[in-house]
């Protein structure tokens, strides 16, 4: 469970609103909003190639310190909002927190290892959790938690919430009996067995015809005989 080294990102206050917040875009600056401990919500103006790069690997559990006016503020970042078409962020929100009090935040899982249950039943991993809630210091929040599915040797096996060890002054809050990840059978396509239909020979009608014309010439040589 590794943590980050401290993030620090510049920013001014920010006195745009509304549809004015586009030229900020357009001058690649990206508005946000700081909230929480002891602060007032203060829209704030950061750089946004800087903080895109920033963000990108970090986890919603980093801490990332805001540098505002001189003061340094730390906080955990509760929401991006991003344009998927041209794959920019458009606004972030920060709350600033307190490294003296517990918080709850998301913590995503990533996988580790090699499930003996693939190798040798061909078995699924199906991931039912990716991110699980923890408690504790805002510096003492892990940035990932790792699960090893090593364990998961045959179908059935799985990585329940209890399995999981955190550090001593991080607490997860998630229900213990709820599976994180599991090795399941490997779906079976069922062919489905087409049986031919009974089809009915019907004798063709010119030849039954051709009886009749033969019957009625017969009769009509009997009658002159």
């Amino acid at each position: 469970m590794d943590k980050v080294e401290k993030v620090i990102i510049k920013a001014i206050k920010r006195e745009v609103t509304g549809k004015q917040v586009k030229a900020l875009r357009r001058a690649g600056k990206l508005p946000a909003v700081m909230f929480g401990y002891q602060v007032e919500s203060t829209p704030i103006t950061l750089d946004t190639h800087e903080v895109t790069k920033i963000l990108g690997r970090l986890s919603s559990s980093s801490i990332v310190t805001i540098d505002l006016d001189g003061k340094q503020y730390p906080t955990l970042v509760r929401e991006k909002q991003r344009d998927f078409i041209k794959n920019r962020l458009l606004h972030v929100d920060f709350q600033v927190v307190s490294l003296t009090e517990k918080i709850r935040s998301q913590v995503r899982i990533e996988l580790t290892g090699t499930a003996p249950a693939v190798t040798d039943y061909s078995a699924i991993i199906v991931t039912n959790l990716t991110e699980l809630e923890v408690e504790g210091l805002p510096a003492d929040l892990p940035e990932r938690i790792m699960v090893d599915i090593s364990n998961l040797v045959k179908i059935g096996d799985g990585v329940h919430v209890h399995d999981i060890v955190v550090p001593d002054k991080v607490v997860i809050i998630d229900d213990p009996d709820e599976i994180i990840v599991n090795a399941t059978a490997p779906r079976v396509e069922e062919v489905e067995e087409v049986v031919p239909e009974e089809v009915e020979m019907v004798e063709p009608e010119v030849i039954e015809r051709g009886k009749k014309e033969e019957e009625e010439v017969e009769e009509e040589e009997g009658e002159t005989k």
